[in-house]
């Protein structure tokens, strides 16, 4: 089967690979019908994973349809139609019984599809511990709708719970790539008095504009001033981070408010400076970390209901016998890419 794969640092192929096959009875072998690429990606083929494994093939947003399953595989059938999570998680270890799947203790917990282990950009994927990693897509649901629930928005969703938003809040989101925009989609869910998104590109703030009308927008350089005059208490409620920037961390906490919380998303080239000094006396509470991806079914109904709709984001579309051609776009952030959908 066709597999786009990291080979080293820099350096991602097409190469052809056999079809998974089932290793342990908490397996499932899932034929891919559409598969994504993701930030993510970029960051193992820059070398800032050092966990990812070269010889893998990478990609960890994917739906399909269940092809074979292992014996002690009970939430989905063959022939079902599935999303799968970035994480695969045990269920039943410390981390996962209190809802820090990220942090699973099995030997294949955490992220370890398109990065420890054979990931999705392939024909067809092995999902260990299958009975918490795959979700029931609706029927009234297309693949195209439930394409990010594993990754991209299950961050969005996570990160909005962990950042505590009130309907009395403002909120700053600093980044509106795709994961930005999916935390906007799921911070709207909490109704907020103000959202503010701080974004580089002018084309992506145009986006924005267009589909979340009621959503205020800044660039970097005038987003402090713009925050202060558009915040009640002297500076945001809540922000989250997500643009990985080299002076966006900075912004974060400068932007927030004294007793704020700060959620850092983004996933850094280079370590972080934490000025004690300079943020003494604001009382910050800065929350960190991977998705705990373990909301994917009450995703999947909001979707169903149309209290999501992430479509608008997936604005490029290919082949899997085109994916480089994919990822030149996707890296580049040419011709107002967004998502890209494998198809």
């Amino acid at each position: 089967m066709l597999t786009y794969t990291y080979i080293e640092k820099g350096k991602f192929a097409l190469v052809e690979k056999p079809k998974p096959k089932i290793i342990a009875p908490t397996d499932a072998i899932v034929r891919v019908t559409m598969s994504s690429i993701c930030t993510s990606d970029l960051h193992i083929k820059h070398g800032s994973v050092p966990r990812a494994v070269p010889g893998i093939t990478v990609g960890h947003e994917m739906v399909g349809v269940v092809e074979e399953v292992g014996s002690e595989v009970t939430n989905v059938r063959l022939g079902d139609r599935v999303t799968v999570n970035v994480e695969t998680f045990c269920g039943e270890c410390f981390f996962c019984k209190n809802g820090n799947v990220n942090n699973c203790t099995d030997l294949n917990g955490g992220w370890a599809l398109g990065c420890r282990i054979d990931g999705g950009q392939a024909e067809y994927v092995r999902v260990p511990l299958a009975n918490q990693g795959l979700n029931r897509i609706p029927d009234s649901v297309s693949d195209e709708q439930a394409l990010l629930v594993g990754d991209v928005l299950a961050t969005g969703f996570w990160a909005a719970r962990i950042s505590e938003v009130t309907e009395e809040d403002t909120v700053l989101i600093i980044g509106a790539g795709p994961t930005g925009i999916c935390i906007l989609l799921c911070v709207m869910l909490k109704h907020p008095k103000r959202i503010i998104v701080c974004e580089k590109s002018e084309e992506r703030r145009r986006f924005v504009e267009e589909h979340y009308p009621d959503v205020l927008l800044t660039p970097p350089e005038d987003c402090k001033d713009f925050v202060l005059k558009n915040s009640d208490h002297g500076g945001a409620d809540r922000v989250l981070e997500v643009a990985g920037a080299d002076d966006t961390f900075r912004l974060a906490w400068e932007c927030a408010r004294p007793n704020a919380i700060v959620t850092v998303v983004a996933l850094y080239d280079q370590p972080q400076v934490l000025p004690l000094p300079d943020m003494y006396g604001k009382n910050l509470t800065f929350k960190t970390g991977g998705v705990d991806g373990c909301d994917c079914d009450e995703i999947l109904r909001l979707i169903e209901t149309g209290k999501i709709d992430t479509t608008p984001l997936i604005t490029h579309r290919f082949p899997l016998s085109e994916i480089e051609e994919a990822y030149r776009i996707f890296e580049n952030k040419l011709d107002g890419v967004i998502k890209v959908a494998i198809v």
